[in-house]
Protein backbone atom coordinates (compact mmCIF):
# COMPACT_ATOMS: atom_id res chain seq x y z
CA UNK A 1 0.00 0.00 0.00
CA UNK A 2 2.82 2.38 0.69
CA UNK A 3 4.22 1.83 -2.68
CA UNK A 4 1.25 2.03 -4.09
CA UNK A 5 0.27 5.60 -2.57
CA UNK A 6 4.35 6.71 -3.41
CA UNK A 7 3.65 6.25 -7.07
CA UNK A 8 0.06 8.17 -6.84
CA UNK A 9 1.95 10.82 -4.82
CA UNK A 10 4.24 10.80 -7.69
CA UNK A 11 2.13 11.54 -10.21
CA UNK A 12 0.36 13.53 -7.55
CA UNK A 13 3.18 16.11 -7.74
CA UNK A 14 3.36 15.75 -11.92
CA UNK A 15 -0.59 16.76 -11.58
CA UNK A 16 0.15 19.89 -9.20
CA UNK A 17 2.79 21.12 -11.48
CA UNK A 18 -0.03 21.22 -14.16
CA UNK A 19 -3.16 22.40 -12.18
CA UNK A 20 -1.11 25.33 -10.43
CA UNK A 21 0.24 26.63 -14.08
CA UNK A 22 -3.20 26.46 -15.62
CA UNK A 23 -4.70 28.07 -12.30
CA UNK A 24 -2.12 30.68 -12.32
CA UNK A 25 -2.47 31.69 -15.91
CA UNK A 26 -6.00 31.78 -15.76
CA UNK A 27 -6.78 33.56 -12.51
CA UNK A 28 -3.98 35.95 -12.58
CA UNK A 29 -3.64 36.52 -16.04
CA UNK A 30 -6.98 36.08 -17.08
CA UNK A 31 -9.18 37.21 -14.76
CA UNK A 32 -11.04 33.97 -14.08
CA UNK A 33 -13.16 33.78 -11.03
CA UNK A 34 -11.12 31.17 -8.90
CA UNK A 35 -14.11 28.35 -8.84
CA UNK A 36 -13.56 28.47 -12.95
CA UNK A 37 -9.67 28.82 -12.75
CA UNK A 38 -9.53 25.68 -10.31
CA UNK A 39 -12.21 23.63 -12.47
CA UNK A 40 -10.30 23.90 -15.70
CA UNK A 41 -7.17 23.56 -14.43
CA UNK A 42 -8.44 20.37 -12.42
CA UNK A 43 -9.62 19.46 -16.07
CA UNK A 44 -6.53 19.60 -17.85
CA UNK A 45 -4.45 18.10 -15.22
CA UNK A 46 -6.70 15.07 -13.96
CA UNK A 47 -6.87 13.77 -17.92
CA UNK A 48 -2.99 13.52 -17.42
CA UNK A 49 -2.83 11.87 -13.84
CA UNK A 50 -6.11 9.55 -14.51
CA UNK A 51 -4.07 8.33 -17.38
CA UNK A 52 -0.94 7.91 -15.90
CA UNK A 53 -2.45 6.17 -12.63
CA UNK A 54 -4.53 4.04 -14.32
CA UNK A 55 -1.34 2.17 -16.15
CA UNK A 56 1.31 3.28 -14.07
CA UNK A 57 0.07 3.74 -10.20
CA UNK A 58 -2.63 0.73 -10.82
CA UNK A 59 -1.94 -1.12 -14.01
CA UNK A 60 -5.78 -1.03 -14.45
CA UNK A 61 -7.55 -0.38 -17.67
CA UNK A 62 -8.88 2.86 -18.27
CA UNK A 63 -12.84 3.08 -19.85
CA UNK A 64 -14.82 6.31 -20.93
CA UNK A 65 -17.25 6.15 -17.93
CA UNK A 66 -13.84 5.38 -15.46
CA UNK A 67 -12.62 8.58 -16.83
CA UNK A 68 -16.34 10.14 -16.58
CA UNK A 69 -16.99 8.95 -12.86
CA UNK A 70 -13.51 10.72 -11.78
CA UNK A 71 -13.53 13.86 -13.65
CA UNK A 72 -17.15 14.58 -12.26
CA UNK A 73 -16.42 13.39 -8.81
CA UNK A 74 -12.89 15.45 -8.53
CA UNK A 75 -13.84 18.25 -10.60
CA UNK A 76 -17.26 18.96 -8.35
CA UNK A 77 -14.95 18.76 -5.34
CA UNK A 78 -12.72 21.36 -7.33
CA UNK A 79 -15.54 23.85 -7.98
CA UNK A 80 -17.06 23.28 -4.68
CA UNK A 81 -13.22 24.27 -3.02
CA UNK A 82 -13.29 27.42 -5.49
CA UNK A 83 -16.67 28.24 -4.80
CA UNK A 84 -15.51 28.57 -1.25
CA UNK A 85 -13.00 30.65 -2.02
CA UNK A 86 -14.37 32.85 -3.77
CA UNK A 87 -17.06 33.33 -0.75
CA UNK A 88 -14.30 34.07 1.96
CA UNK A 89 -12.50 35.96 -0.41
CA UNK A 90 -9.48 33.99 0.25
CA UNK A 91 -6.20 34.16 -1.75
CA UNK A 92 -5.67 32.13 -5.48
CA UNK A 93 -2.58 30.25 -3.00
CA UNK A 94 -4.91 29.23 -0.62
CA UNK A 95 -7.20 27.58 -2.93
CA UNK A 96 -4.75 25.57 -4.89
CA UNK A 97 -3.00 24.46 -1.11
CA UNK A 98 -6.05 23.25 -0.07
CA UNK A 99 -7.70 21.84 -2.76
CA UNK A 100 -3.69 19.90 -3.43
CA UNK A 101 -4.08 18.34 -0.12
CA UNK A 102 -7.95 17.37 -0.09
CA UNK A 103 -7.50 15.78 -3.37
CA UNK A 104 -4.28 14.16 -2.76
CA UNK A 105 -5.85 11.76 -0.09
CA UNK A 106 -9.73 11.63 -1.37
CA UNK A 107 -8.66 11.10 -4.93
CA UNK A 108 -6.29 8.51 -3.78
CA UNK A 109 -8.91 6.47 -1.87
CA UNK A 110 -11.39 6.74 -4.68
CA UNK A 111 -8.81 5.90 -7.43
CA UNK A 112 -8.07 2.52 -5.56
CA UNK A 113 -11.35 1.62 -3.95
CA UNK A 114 -13.79 3.24 -6.40
CA UNK A 115 -12.42 4.10 -10.16
CA UNK A 116 -9.35 0.96 -10.29
CA UNK A 117 -10.51 -1.31 -7.82
CA UNK A 118 -9.66 -5.13 -8.88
Amino acid sequence: MIKLFARYFSVGLLNTMIHWAFFSTLFFFFDFKQAYANLIAFCVAVTFSFFMNARWTFKSRTSLARYAAFVVFMGGLAALTGHIADKLHLPGVITLVVFSAISLITGFVYSKFIIFRN
